[in-house]
């Protein structure tokens, strides 16, 4: 194989400029995958950060629930209820919801998400929350998500400058009069596509917050900690058969998969990423058939005298396919680092979960190449038509 490879790079490189444009359009078509999959990728990691750091073994929350950007709350009563199931240990609530966060330089107020969580019975995995879970014990003292977009003004900066009195304001939706809470300590989580910043206060502090907007009898989520012994999946199913269509039970990975079910296939930008994938394909395969056809049509004469010397149309495809295969690759490579360098531009503007790893980089690279093959098997039904009689008459 590899003798045959020098025929398809020499008629690839005999005009320099062409292929040098052909690279870098094959190049451009690799960024635009990678980018796609990259904000792909991160829409649905972002989706379940908070997801991936709750504690527990099993998780309940309403019937009505569609994902943690949404208000649907349940009674307390029912975690509490949940107590009595065998195999059940401990059971802790959350609740979850947005009001708007006063920026301290500019006045300007931003949506951000808060996070009320039960100081002695934390539901959340956070190495910074297990440091300073008992400054949040004290009413209306906050936890600061330092990976939070920049419009929340230097919050982070200010408290690491041992600024520990700072004060901010937090507005309820819908109300004109702001809630004056203390900066107690920083904490890592990120935003997501529906989350510009978080902050974690107790559940009381969170209660005193939305007081009059929401009861406090009513909670988000409901974290249960199973007996080392327990089957997971029978109590999965005794307490789904007794609340039946009051709340919804998920473990640990149904949650998370719900999650990303969600944002995938009932949101308009998980459509708007799939949908911009495939074309990008398909204009790919177009620009490479353009490509291997014109260069099959300037090269008509030299397959046609190939054949009339005995060469099969089996070796024919196979020098463009070859010249597919070699498209691809040259390609790919500065595709991969041009995206490298888009992607830290995006994680800084954006703050969010980008990452370029090996299934992404191995994806794009089969696709590259079946995208060349694809176009180079279009563009043999030119080279099929090649006969020595009809050219050199």
């Amino acid at each position: 194989m590899f003798s045959k490879i020098p025929l398809a790079w020499l008629q690839l490189v005999r005009n320099k400029s062409r292929f040098f444009v052909t690279v870098v359009g094959i190049a451009f078509i690799v960024l635009l995958m990678f980018i796609q999959i990259g904000f792909q990728n991160a829409l649905y990691s972002s989706a379940t950060q908070l997801h991936r750091h709750l504690q527990g073994d099993l998780f309940l929350v309403s019937s009505q629930y569609k994902s943690l950007t949404a208000n649907q709350s349940f009674p307390r009563t029912r975690l509490y209820q949940v107590l009595g199931f065998n195999g059940v240990e401990s059971v802790s609530s959350m609740y979850l919801g947005f009001a708007k966060f006063k920026n301290p330089v500019n006045g300007e107020k931003y949506s951000i998400y808060l996070i009320g969580i039960e100081p002695g019975r934390v539901a959340l995995n956070l190495p910074e929350l297990s440091e300073n879970v008992d400054k949040i014990k004290i009413p209306d003292v906050v936890l600061y998500d330092q990976s939070s977009r920049k419009e929340f003004g230097p919050i982070a900066e200010r408290f690491e400058q041992h600024s520990t009195n700072q004060t901010v304001e937090i507005f309820p939706f819908n109300s004109v009069k702001g809630y004056k809470v203390r900066v107690g300590g920083l904490f890592s989580l990120g935003p997501s596509f529906g989350v510009d910043g978080n902050l974690i206060v107790s559940d009381l502090t969170f209660i005193r917050i939305f007081l009059n907007m929401r009861s406090p009898k009513m909670i988000d989520i409901g974290a249960v900690t199973l007996k080392p012994n327990a089957d997971i999946q029978k109590v999965v199913e005794n307490i789904q058969a007794y609340f039946q269509n009051d709340i919804r039970v998920f473990t640990y990975k149904e949650f998370n998969e719900f999650e990303k079910k969600y944002w995938a296939t009932r949101t308009p930008i998980g459509f708007i990423f799939d949908l911009m994938l495939i074309m990008v394909f398909v204009i790919g395969i177009v620009i490479v058939y353009q490509i291997l056809y014109t260069n099959i049509s300037n090269q008509i004469i030299a397959y046609a005298t190939l054949k009339a010397i005995g060469y099969q149309d089996s070796y024919l495809l196979k020098v463009v396919f070859q010249q597919a295969i070699i498209l691809a690759v040259l390609g790919y490579v500065p595709g991969l680092f041009l995206c490298l360098g888009i992607y830290n531009i995006a994680i800084k503007a954006t703050k969010l979960p980008i990452k370029m790893d090996l299934n992404n980089m191995l994806f794009v690279l089969f696709s590259t190449i079946l995208m060349c093959m694809t176009s180079g098997l279009l563009a043999t039904n030119k080279l099929r038509s090649a006969d020595p009689a009809e050219i050199f008459s």
